[in-house]
Formats: C-alpha cells, sequence, structure tokens
C-alpha cells in the first residue's frame, strides 16, 4: 500500500457521483481510504463511515462536500491531523484553506481524479 492513506470526505454509494469513483481509482491505485457519507452503504467492498471515525496516520482528506456542508466538519478534518486537504472542484473554500494553513496543512484546489490520472496525486 501507497503511503498516502485517502479519506474521501463526501463518499457515496451512487456510481454517477465523483466521491465514487475517487474512491475506486485510489483502491485501485493502492492507496488505502477510508470512505466517509452520511449514506450507508459500500463503494468497492470499502463501507462507507456515517459516524466520524478516528482514523491514524491520515495524510489526505479529499473534499466532495460544497463549502457550506464542510463547516460541521472542521472540527473533524483537523482532528484527523491530515499532511493534505484536496479541494475538488465545487468544495473550494477560503476559510477552510486558510485555517488549514495555520494547522501547517498543505491544500490544493484539485481533482482527484485527474491527479491520479497524470500519477502526481
Amino acid at each position: 500500500m501507497k503511503d498516502k492513506k485517502t479519506v474521501v470526505l463526501g463518499a457515496s454509494t451512487n456510481p454517477a457521483r465523483y466521491s465514487h469513483t475517487a474512491v475506486l481509482k485510489l483502491q485501485a491505485n493502492d492507496y488505502e481510504v477510508v470512505p466517509v457519507g452520511i449514506k450507508k452503504g459500500a463503494v468497492g467492498g470499502i463501507k462507507i463511515e456515517n459516524e466520524l471515525p478516528v482514523i491514524d496516520n491520515v495524510h489526505t482528506i479529499t473534499l466532495y462536500l460544497n463549502p457550506k456542508n464542510q463547516i460541521q466538519y472542521y472540527d473533524y478534518i483537523f482532528s484527523l491531523n491530515p499532511k493534505r486537504i484536496i479541494f475538488n472542484p465545487g468544495t473550494e473554500n477560503p476559510e477552510l484553506s486558510q485555517l488549514a494553513h495555520t494547522k501547517g496543512i498543505k491544500t490544493e484546489a484539485a481533482c482527484t481524479l485527474v491527479l491520479l490520472s497524470m500519477g502526481s496525486y
């Protein structure tokens, strides 16, 4: 497994959603992935966590929530102590990005799927 354990925040069981595809692509590229979302189910055989699990050694949180829906997760995001937060298209949030920077967390406005396809994840 690659060393960039990734939390997909806003994971969905709906195959038409980019968060669903991101979980599958991360898994296919041998990343340890933890999908977290509000709906019960699984993606690629991985259970979507509906509570806010304690997860150790998180490298990246990739966001699939619009900015107003991110607010309730700020404390959770920072409790995971990620090294990086990826703001996928439509999730850009200057407030969260600034808070992350004050905590020494790198942020990227990028598409997880594009990063994976280019080999630059």
